[in-house]
């Protein structure tokens, strides 16, 4: 169990109706499955992504992610870790070489359940599951040098915070995430 997670889910204020189902499909799998942390759960399983902007949040941060082809934010497996806050900031730093970035606060900024299509990872198949995703909102220095991770990516790069939904070539991803994120950045001043 993962009380603290439990407690910031309950807590959270969903901005839409697609965020109050995805937090109430998240705190019941939570309760109910002892392994929501871990791949080994191939139905479903808790992950952390970040949305990172610039210290004057017109840019955002992404990477061209090489199994979906396409340009995305940053994210990965909880791997057994209950504190996503810091699954977000790990794999923030490991995708892009970002050395300054940090929480703009610590509170859950977005959730979603995504939608993941088998694959071969490592030589081995992956079934189709579900990403039971926590977001949250990273700020980093712009002059910071990028790295791709290649494992992973081959590409990071900032985009103005509109360019970065119209990079991204993943349709629903644009419109229920990226666009949704950029709003409630905006919505921060």
């Amino acid at each position: 169990m993962a009380p603290e997670l439990e407690r910031q889910l309950a807590a959270y204020h969903p901005c839409c109706e697609q965020e109050a189902v995805d937090r109430d499909v998240m705190l019941h799998f939570l309760r109910e499955n002892t392994d929501a942390f871990t791949r080994e759960n191939l139905v479903a399983h808790f992950t952390a992504s970040s949305w990172i902007v610039n210290s004057s949040r017109t840019h955002a941060l992404m990477a061209w992610h090489n199994l979906y082809r396409a340009w995305s934010w940053t994210g990965g497996h909880a791997d057994g870790e209950t504190d996503l806050l810091s699954v977000a900031l790990r794999e923030a730093r490991e995708e892009t070489g970002l050395v300054h970035v940090a929480p703009v606060f610590p509170e859950i900024f977005s959730l979603e359940t995504l939608w993941v299509e088998g694959h071969e990872k490592r030589g081995k198949y992956v079934p189709c599951h579900l990403h039971l995703n926590v977001t949250y909102l990273l700020e980093a220095d712009a002059g910071d040098a990028l790295r791709a991770k290649p494992d992973e990516n081959s590409g990071v790069r900032w985009f103005m915070l509109d360019e970065a939904v119209e990079a991204s070539t993943e349709e629903w991803m644009r419109a229920r995430v990226y666009e949704k994120l950029n709003r409630k950045v905006r919505a921060l001043g």
